[in-house]
């Protein structure tokens, strides 16, 4: 299995020590144990760095996803993120085998924060009311140092809407923001729905 990193910030290519030519980050290890084969046969989690403010801020799909949870959440717990937010819904977890994960993910200690909304879609009112907290505790530990790790099905347009948001929340120009998510994960953020949130009030692409 191999941990893979992609991004902009030097010091997540420093910390994991071997960057690619492509810019992807790769720690490589040999599998033990009886499900070694099926963990090596699993497509491997990749995390999608930026950096933000003094931390590191990534994007990802489902643990699971892939077909190994087990080993996306030791990965997971090796990269060392702060706090992780979780933006699928508890159905999506079952289906990959990840109805744990909150507890799972909280066990190696992660603070975890669970902001389910549907597929292509924009946060619903709910989940509007829970950004604040969610954002603030997100932006200080980015501006701690730290690592914050943001998921949906596919790590795209969920997570790529929650990351930009995130990004300008911290102070970044939007235009500039998805400039550089989208250089790193050109699927981020599927909808006008999920854009025009993620750039904010009067912030909406071509206004």
């Amino acid at each position: 299995m191999a941990v893979i990193v992609r991004g902009d910030c030097w010091w997540c290519n420093w910390q994991w020590g071997l960057t690619m030519e492509d810019g992807s980050l790769s720690e490589n290890r040999s599998g033990v144990g009886p499900d070694a084969s099926a963990a090596q046969s699993a497509m491997p989690l990749t995390l999608h760095a930026l950096s933000v403010a003094d931390g590191i801020l990534a994007l990802c799909q489902l643990p699971g996803a892939g077909g190994n949870y087990d080993a996306d959440i030791q990965h997971i717990r090796e990269w060392q993120p702060g706090l992780v937010i979780s933006m699928t819904a508890d159905d999506e977890h079952m289906a990959v085998g990840a109805d744990n994960i909150g507890a799972d993910l909280q066990s190696i200690g992660c603070r975890w924060i669970h902001l389910p909304i549907p597929d292509f879609c924009a946060p619903p009112p709910d989940i509007l009311s829970r950004w604040p907290d969610a954002s603030h505790l997100a932006r200080k530990a980015l501006v701690g140092g730290g690592r914050v790790l943001i998921h949906c099905r596919g790590g795209c347009g969920r997570s790529g809407m929650a990351v930009l948001r995130l990004m300008t929340e911290c102070g970044e120009r939007p235009d500039v923001a998805l400039a550089r998510l989208r250089a790193v994960r050109p699927c981020a953020i599927e909808t006008e729905a999920q854009m025009a949130w993620a750039y904010g009030p009067r912030r909406i692409p071509g206004n």
